[in-house]
């Protein structure tokens, strides 16, 4: 009895892929596939197909898990950095100020007076500067200065005694006047600027290790996938040919502008192993799907057919 063709090739942009297989298995992917040999230690062939098929699962199960907690974790810093970079960089009304302000800007340690920081829109200078000691009562003369500036908003700060500020704040708000909360604290600043510092260096500290443990992890996983492939190789070979097991297994790498050619090749060589496969050159006028396969005609051929493809890391 001559061998039953399976037939297995990798996607167009396979040679441009760059990832490579770690561990045991040293070498780019086409290179694993073109001497792939059956994992024993991993996978004994004595265990029945079912429980090889639940170890497979078990371990990818395994860094699927690992990875979304090691991203949740990654992710969660990294987004922690960028709210507080935002705040450094945005507009006076959501920045940090810590940066922008000076110990000599506030009048500190005293029972009844307090500085209020207050966003003022550009266009509203003039009226800041002659009516902010009208907005209440109160005000400490004179005491207002700018302090920083932007495209569309200056910095005051303002002084006033403390029993009046939620006055005022409610009357600068309807002057447009926006109050902004700030307390100074040196503690409480440098404590800010060491946070950001903090997350930069706690960042770079997981990004090389989250990457090895990726460069790990996918090999690990490519590997299983591609021993899915050949269990299912395998299966198909058994369910569509039947018993004894006789087969040849073959990995095609067709040009891209050879693939019909091949396909017209492979039929006419191999059309005798499956009569219900005949029809193949007609598909594109019966979209009918086979019975129990879950395919349509045109994807299916007298021989095993499984796609790989490699493209999923490509060269910069």
């Amino acid at each position: 009895m001559g061998y039953r063709v399976i037939i297995g090739h990798w996607g167009d942009k396979g040679n441009q892929g760059d990832a490579r297989i770690q561990n045991t298995h040293e070498g780019d992917l086409p290179t694993y596939l073109t001497r792939f040999q059956w994992d024993m230690a991993k996978y004994p062939i004595k265990q029945s197909l079912r429980n090889i098929a639940d170890i497979i699962s078990k371990q990818v199960g395994q860094i699927d898990a690992d990875l979304k907690m090691k991203s949740s974790a990654y992710n969660s810093l990294k987004g922690n950095l960028q709210s507080l970079e935002k705040k450094q960089t945005g507009s006076l009304l959501t920045c940090n100020l810590a940066d922008l302000v000076k110990k000599e800007h506030f009048i500190l340690d005293s029972e009844y007076l307090t500085t209020l920081l207050v966003i003022v829109p550009k266009a509203m200078f003039n009226d800041w500067n002659a009516n902010y000691e009208k907005i209440t009562d109160m005000i400490v003369p004179r005491s207002t200065q700018l302090v920083h500036q932007d495209n569309d908003y200056g910095l005051f700060t303002v002084t006033l005694f403390r029993k009046v500020v939620d006055e005022f704040k409610l009357h600068a708000r309807e002057r447009k006047f926006i109050v902004r909360e700030f307390s100074y604290n040196e503690a409480d600043l440098a404590a800010g600027k060491n946070e950001i510092t903090r997350l930069v260096t706690d960042k770079k500290k997981q990004f090389g290790p989250l990457v090895r443990w990726l460069k790990v992890n996918f090999s690990e996983c490519f590997c299983a996938w591609i021993h899915v492939k050949a269990l299912r190789v395998f299966v198909e070979s058994v369910l569509r040919y039947g018993l004894p097991v006789n087969f040849l297994a073959v990995v095609m790498v067709p040009a891209r502008k050879s693939v019909k050619k091949l396909r017209d090749v492979l039929q006419q060589l191999y059309a005798h192993l499956d009569h219900s496969a005949q029809q193949h050159g007609h598909a594109a006028q019966d979209n009918a799907e086979l019975a129990g396969l879950g395919f349509g005609q045109s994807d299916y051929f007298p021989y095993v057919f499984y796609k790989i493809n490699i493209d999923m890391v490509e060269k910069a």
